[in-house]
């Protein structure tokens, strides 16, 4: 997906002169690319990210597209004011990237571990919040926050969990991407990393439809009321917080359609207890294959439903 992510940006770059790549003295092996095909777009800010906010809002109040690149847990979290007053206020064509979003710097503890950025980056006015699945949707997302010209918020995980998509895609502000086919009475809505752990579920005998969510804010509210006219239950994953993430996205518009049951799976309201590696925080945390098994089966069970 980072792959994806960088020929995104340098095709993007090579096409126009006025995008510009900023990052916080980061990402340095992930930019190769990019520093060897446009060395004079890509400006190093230094360990000084609400700066180079700042910096990015100026660069695009004078005609440039600037792309701010940082770990998820300092983009959006640390420059949450900036972004806000800086970039969404005025509306700017900023594009933000948040690097190694929910748990994947496993090592580093809850410093460097990022749950809260969907839930705080979308209630800021003006921003796009996207979130790619694989490199299909990456590469989607990427051309999409181009097209729009206005603040946008990409989340990347930086766990590549393979594709979930098996060509190319489109995506559009707000849709929904159904990948797999029925009319089944179960609707798994996921997000980011957690799409191939829905497929997984349904490969191991859930009957159920499953939908990727690569663009949270907006989210396609007639598309879901489309969900919730002919399911009995929605399910939301996501490596996230389950307070202002994808599962109250999906709750929120349901409520306004037709009321369904939505069951949010993410990250309770607490930090990582230890360190350790990726999977490991996300047995620790309940994201494992087994463990959502286990609270999807429960669910199901106290409404007298069939896994």
């Amino acid at each position: 997906m980072r792959n994806a992510f960088s020929d995104a940006l340098v095709t993007a770059a090579v096409r126009d002169p006025k995008v510009l790549l900023l990052t916080g003295d980061h990402g340095y092996a992930l930019f190769d690319a990019f520093r060897k095909a446009c060395p004079s777009q890509y400006i190093n800010c230094g360990i000084a990210e609400q700066n180079m906010v700042g910096v990015a809002a100026g660069l695009a109040k004078a005609g440039f597209k600037p792309v701010v690149y940082g770990l998820a847990a300092f983009v959006p979290m640390r420059v949450l004011e900036q972004i806000k007053i800086d970039v969404c206020y005025e509306n700017l064509p900023v594009i933000l990237i948040g690097d190694g979003a929910g748990v994947v710097y496993s090592h580093l503890g809850s410093s460097h571990q990022c749950t809260e950025d969907i839930a705080c980056a979308r209630v800021i006015p003006e921003l796009t919040v996207l979130s790619p699945a694989d490199r299909f949707e990456m590469t989607a997302t990427m051309n999409l926050a181009f097209d729009l010209a206005s603040p946008v918020y990409l989340r990347m995980g930086k766990s590549d969990r393979g594709d979930v998509h098996k060509a190319p895609v489109t995506v559009a502000q707000g849709a929904l991407l159904q990948l797999t086919e029925g009319l089944k009475k179960t609707a798994i809505i996921a997000t980011g990393s957690m799409v191939v752990t829905a497929l997984q579920l349904v490969a191991a005998g859930m009957d159920a439809d499953v939908w990727s969510a690569p663009s949270l804010k907006p989210l396609d509210a007639s598309m879901l009321a489309d969900i919730a006219a002919r399911v009995d239950r929605i399910i939301t994953l996501e490596e996230h917080s389950v307070i202002g993430g994808l599962g109250a996205c999906v709750a929120e518009q349901v409520s306004t359609a037709r009321p369904v049951p939505v069951y949010r799976i993410g990250i309770d309201d607490r930090f990582s207890a230890r360190c350790g590696t990726y999977d490991y925080l996300l047995e620790e945390h309940g994201l494992t294959l087994a463990a959502i098994q286990q609270k999807i089966s429960h669910a199901l069970a106290a409404t007298g439903a069939k896994y």
